[in-house]
């Protein structure tokens, strides 16, 4: 039993019906929609109104996107799936501990940015600077949503463009070279049985199909939103958590603790699951990597929401350092973690959060937040469990971060792999 209103409204709108309304399936109604809630966008309703001369049907699209979503032929040197770095035993996101995932023509460039997962992404809202929602009051939270680190991608199809084409990932000249290369392989047959014969005689039709199909896989309950954990089944009343899990879940919702909540919320909302994340933006002044390659240049910054990948926000300087927070769901699988790969354990997460103010000198050289311009560390959050003064007992013990760690452990889903503990 599933939220479904996302996936149906996107159903709805590749099959080319209306929707006139969503709810969720018994005993787990579908998360609420964005507040106040807002129409596609122009380019998202001409996409979605891409005639094909075969009316396609979800089922098809969802089993031919799941093909592609693990075939190398999508990248120019057809040595690259989506699969290579969304790794379905890792709830689609890396398979190993690099810190950004190399691709490129020989499979030796490395990213920007490390590898986010695709799971529990269905009810994500489109980006917006200003996020509103009732529960909030009129202050409200901020920039929110949208896909990648940046949220510079509102849809899972503007998601799918940005590695098609990248020359760090399948670096393809465009998305049209694509699917004019899929038309020449045994898929091609498979295209004209669900869109129809006529699909690869034009470019933008045969495009929109291949990006549909990704699009409508990633909207799959099984594969990405399965709320199958044992947190899950403890919600559902159906399940238990061990004492130390307890004392985490505690922990993690403490305010004056871990504070975990305030960015990943754990309450039952509305009648929905917890996402883990409230789709917004922070700025966490996580330590410089030094491991990528693109700071090997000591100007070089990465700035999130003002840049350089994103653009349209770069005169926002209180936006610079900001970075999507992620679901926290399946993170115990996850062997890299914030925007920039800089750790690669639980336990090494949680130090940070408790550690960063009270013993700066553990995680940065030369001064606090030193991956961030002067100009920009007012922008740095100060909430708990930040904000101590150096030299101050840290906010969590080593033991309360075990147990954290032991509750975060029971948000992986069932059909995945045992997480290790903290060491």
């Amino acid at each position: 039993m599933f939220p479904v209103c996302g996936r149906a409204a996107l159903l709805a709108l590749v099959a080319g019906a209306l929707a006139a309304g969503c709810r969720g399936r018994a005993g787990q109604p579908a998360a609420p929609p964005p507040r106040p809630a807002q129409a596609p966008a122009p380019a998202a309703k001409s996409f979605y109104a891409q005639p094909f001369s075969r009316r396609p049907m979800p089922a098809e699209m969802t089993e031919l996107g799941r093909t592609l979503f693990f075939d190398p032929r999508l990248s120019a040197f057809g040595k690259m799936s989506c699969a290579t770095c969304h790794d379905p035993r890792f709830a689609y996101g890396p398979p190993n501990d690099r810190s950004t995932q190399l691709g490129g023509p020989d499979l030796k460039s490395a990213g920007l940015r490390a590898v986010p997962s695709l799971r529990y992404l269905q009810t994500l809202p489109p980006f917006t600077e200003h996020y509103y929602e009732e529960a909030l009051g009129d202050q409200g939270q901020g920039p929110t949503g949208g896909l990648m680190w940046d949220g510079r991608a509102d849809s899972s199809h503007d998601q799918a463009r940005l590695p098609l084409t990248s020359p760090f990932e399948m670096a393809n000249p465009d998305v049209e070279s694509v699917a004019a290369r899929l038309a020449r392989t045994p898929l091609a047959g498979r295209f004209r049985a669900v869109f129809g014969q006529d699909v690869f005689d034009d470019p933008a039709r045969a495009t929109t199909a291949l990006l549909k199909c990704l699009e409508v896989f990633q909207q799959s309950p099984k594969d990405f939103y399965p709320y199958s954990s044992r947190f899950d089944a403890y919600l559902r009343g159906k399940g238990t958590l061990t004492a130390a899990e307890q004392r985490g879940l505690a922990l993690f919702n403490g305010p004056k603790k871990g504070n975990c909540a305030v960015c990943h919320p754990s309450l039952i909302r509305r009648g929905s699951f917890p996402q883990f994340t409230d789709y917004g933006y922070a700025a966490l002044g996580v330590p410089r990597n030094r491991a990528l390659p693109a700071n090997a240049d000591p100007s070089f910054h990465d700035l999130g929401l003002c840049g350089p990948v994103r653009k349209d926000l770069s005169n926002h300087p209180e936006t610079c350092g900001q970075f999507r927070a992620p679901s926290l769901r399946n993170a115990s699988l996850r062997r890299v973690f914030f925007h920039n790969g800089v750790y690669h354990r639980l336990d090494q997460v949680l130090d940070f959060y408790a550690r960063r103010d009270t013993e700066p000198g553990r995680f940065y050289r030369g001064g606090p937040f030193d991956d961030l311009p002067p100009a920009y560390q007012k922008n740095v959050n100060r909430e708990p469990p930040f904000g101590g003064k150096p030299g101050a007992p840290p906010a969590l013990t080593r033991s309360e971060i075990r147990d954290i760690v032991a509750f975060l452990n029971s948000l992986t889903d069932a059909d995945l792999a045992a997480p290790s503990t903290a060491r």
